[in-house]
């Protein structure tokens, strides 16, 4: 340990407790906290994850004692700005993984630099970093299911044993620094759940109690509390996925098991990206380029239906409305949802894409994309190009009292049962306000079939 001070630059991982960068500045070590309000990241960021966002920050700084600089503005200029205020030596981080962030990083670095400071990477927002997960002759891997064999095996460091008082946290009203307030927490109709570090480990713990044991198949019924909700945590970084992974180390049961596969898959989404930049916003199967998409004013019109939750098609409409009302939409019924946009109203996925990440609290670049380009077929590890959701039979198989639908969809409140998923059935005709479908789901099962042969011949001719 030096006696220079040092520079906690937080990011996505707005904790105190399992914090490798408390560990890496060294026990004791004078240090200030800051966060750099980035408005490259709040401008797209959407108000549900700026209002989750700043609750977060606010729960850092009472952690903190209210010892958290917070300052708008380009990292590449106001990190530097900060650590020379105070005298630093180094700057410490956790190693940001995507595109931007590893290009503003390395920007940072080279600007410290110059200052003959050190930029100071330990630990990132995964159990495994990206890259690390290798196969036997070193190559990185593009299948799921071999890397999740890799992970395993590979395993993770224990949780750091740290708090707020590890460190020697510097006055940031002694520091010279022009900062900002944390901004207030703007106006949202979504019902988003509780921010920080606190929520984030009751949350945990309640989940473990009353679900984790029946997870495996309760996290497919969107009817019932059976998920995590964990994703929102993790994504600001209020908890390590490892303290989760700790927790249930010892848990043999086919639950536990399966909530570590999820956080696999994770992984296995950061690491693809890391290793495609491109296809954050690209098809990572190119041959997926010859697939054709609608465009023009009826394909406005459909998605706007699909946006809104007015497709006619029950289960869809409840997820939209649920995304829409939370902030957040169950994993299964993103995946209906996806697979309707693209297959049934043959629609890009990368619009569906943007409006997640626009509306989610917990929208990741890595997870959000390669998930819709896993329904779409043009993702690693993708569904079958043939694999057509039919929204109806996974309504009645994944809600199949209809609860999920009446919740979220009041004009069907009082269709019993099932009949929820099929209401243009019922004797009186449709419930009054509820739209009839926008599409014949047959008809369009066969149109898409039809647009993936084209695709087929393109990956075939390229072999």
């Amino acid at each position: 340990m030096t006696d220079d001070p040092a520079l906690i630059w937080f990011r996505r991982d707005l904790r105190v407790a399992d914090q490798p960068t408390f560990l890496a500045a060294g026990q004791g070590t004078r240090a200030l906290a800051l966060f750099v309000l980035d408005p490259r990241l709040l401008k797209p960021a959407g108000k549900a994850r700026q209002w989750f966002l700043y609750g977060c920050l606010r729960d850092l700084s009472e952690s903190l004692g209210g010892r958290l600089l917070v300052v708008k503005g380009d990292p590449v200029e106001v990190v530097p700005k900060v650590a020379e205020a105070i005298g630093a030596g180094s700057v410490h981080i956790a190693a940001d993984f995507g595109p931007y962030g590893q290009a503003r990083d390395t920007d940072v670095e080279h600007a410290l630099a110059e200052q003959d400071r050190e930029l100071v990477r330990t630990g990132s927002p995964y159990a495994v970093a990206p890259g690390r997960v290798l196969s036997g002759d070193g190559g990185r891997y593009r299948v799921f299911t071999p890397f999740s064999r890799a992970w395993a095996d590979h395993g993770w460091r224990a949780p750091a044993d740290t708090d707020a008082g590890y460190l020697d946290w510097i006055d940031p009203e002694s520091v010279g620094v022009r900062s900002t307030k944390i901004p207030d927490q703007p106006a949202v109709d979504a019902d988003l759940p509780e921010p920080g570090e606190a929520a984030a480990h009751r949350r945990w713990d309640e989940f473990v109690d009353e679900h984790l044991q029946e997870y495996a198949d309760g996290r497919d019924r969107p009817d019932q509390p059976g998920t995590s909700r964990m994703s929102v945590y993790l994504k600001y970084g209020c908890v390590h996925p490892r303290s989760l992974l700790a927790d249930i180390a010892a848990k043999r049961s086919d639950g536990a098991q399966s909530y570590r596969n999820e956080l696999a898959w994770r992984d296995f989404y950061a690491d693809v990206l890391d290793q495609r930049p491109d296809s954050a916003h690209q098809n990572y199967n190119r041959a997926f380029d010859a697939l054709v998409t609608d465009s023009g004013p009826d394909a406005d019109e459909l998605f706007a239906a699909w946006q809104e939750g007015r497709t006619g098609f029950p289960i869809v409409d409840a997820g939209m409305r649920q995304l829409l009302a939370e902030g957040w939409m169950h994993n299964r019924v993103r995946m209906i949802t996806a697979s309707f946009l693209v297959k049934d109203l043959h629609l890009p996925w990368w619009w569906g894409a943007k409006h997640f990440m626009g509306k989610l609290v917990d929208g990741d670049p890595a997870s959000n994309q390669h998930g819709w380009q896993w329904v779409a077929g043009s993702g690693t590890d993708a569904a079958p190009y043939f694999r057509v959701f039919n929204p109806v039979l996974q309504g009645e198989r994944f809600d199949p009292d209809g609860a999920y639908v009446r919740k979220y969809v009041p004009e069907l409140a009082d269709v019993p049962g099932k009949a929820a998923h099929q209401p243009w059935k019922l004797p009186g005709g449709l419930p009054s306000g509820y739209p009839a479908p926008v599409v014949d789901h047959k008809e369009e099962r066969a149109v898409a079939l039809e647009r993936y042969d084209a695709v087929k011949e393109a990956r075939d001719s390229a072999r």
